[in-house]
């Protein structure tokens, strides 16, 4: 995914996009303890996107876009 992909979403939509995020993550932590991950980079990326998203959502909030 492209870092500048979230931009043009709209509110409720990030808010979609930060639970299927969220999800994600933990279902990579899980694969980790069980020992079947097989890029831990992935793990990163996600957590990135995350901040990426939550950041859109607080300046949605804030009115700053």
């Amino acid at each position: 995914i492209m870092k500048n992909s979230f931009k043009e979403l709209t509110h409720e939509e990030l808010l979609a996009k930060y639970e299927e995020l969220k999800k994600k993550h933990m279902d990579l932590r899980f694969k980790t303890v069980l020992g079947h991950l097989e890029n831990p980079v992935e793990k990163r990326t996600i957590r990135r996107q995350i901040a990426r998203v939550k950041t859109l959502i607080h300046e949605k909030n804030l009115g700053i876009r």
